[in-house]
């Protein structure tokens, strides 16, 4: 069954507590981008977020750390509650062995992102230690960006990988997952998709309502391959 993550930085923060009320019932992770302004030029949500939905949500987290410096921000992310720690590739290079290993010495799982311009190959010496591969289809910082059509191949590179070497890594799909590109992701072999301004919360005021045409668009859309999700 394939998977849906909402991007919480594309939810109507004035309606947090009812929007993330319907979509425990519905959703299989929360998204949450943590941007320092430096290594994107933007600013959104922090670990007092995650802290926040903790106390009203069971779902796994994942904290999405867009940040220079991430080893700042591991423990904050993880004390405010996040199960998963999602790392981008190029900024952990000089540290990746002692990060993977904090955070599973703590308990949580250690994600890796890859910019658009980052190969998979770049992370082949750790890759087996992964648990949450996230590949950018836009480039990252901010919502509602072109979907870049070439991250296919990677995607399809990736569950080759997977497959060949069992891996145990969920493949997850991050920019422009919506009725336009939900075919091609899941038939490049994406496994969790995640949905912010353009797949979910733009379709309708009402959240429930929003997750019923996404997700009756997304059975639409792939109903000729297996496994659709419910």
């Amino acid at each position: 069954m394939y998977k849906f993550s909402p991007s919480l930085m594309c939810m109507e923060l004035t309606r947090f507590k009812e929007q993330v009320e319907a979509l425990n019932e519905r959703a299989h992770f929360y998204h949450v981008d943590i941007m320092d302004g430096h290594f994107v030029k933007n600013i959104t949500l922090s670990p007092f977020f995650i802290q926040e939905l903790r106390k009203i949500s069971k779902l796994p987290i994942d904290a999405h750390l867009m940040v220079e410096k991430p080893s700042d921000f591991v423990d904050m992310v993880i004390d405010a509650g996040a199960d998963y720690l999602s790392l981008h590739a190029e900024t952990i290079n000089g540290d990746v062995f002692r990060l993977i290993n904090h955070i599973k010495d703590r308990g949580r799982k250690f994600g890796v992102v890859l910019n658009p311009a980052t190969p998979l190959d770049s992370i082949k010496h750790y890759i087996h230690h992964v648990d949450k591969l996230t590949i950018m289809t836009v480039d990252p910082g901010f919502a509602g960006q072109k979907f870049v059509s070439e991250m296919l191949d990677k995607i399809k590179e990736a569950k080759k990988l997977k497959e060949e070497n069992n891996y145990k890594y969920l493949i997850t799909i991050d920019g422009s997952c919506n009725k336009n590109t939900f075919k091609q992701l899941v038939e490049a072999g994406a496994e969790v998709l995640i949905v912010g301004t353009s797949g979910l919360f733009n379709l309708d005021e009402d959240v429930n309502k929003a997750w019923d045409k996404m997700m009756e668009t997304f059975n639409h859309e792939v109903k000729d391959i297996t496994n659709v999700a419910n």
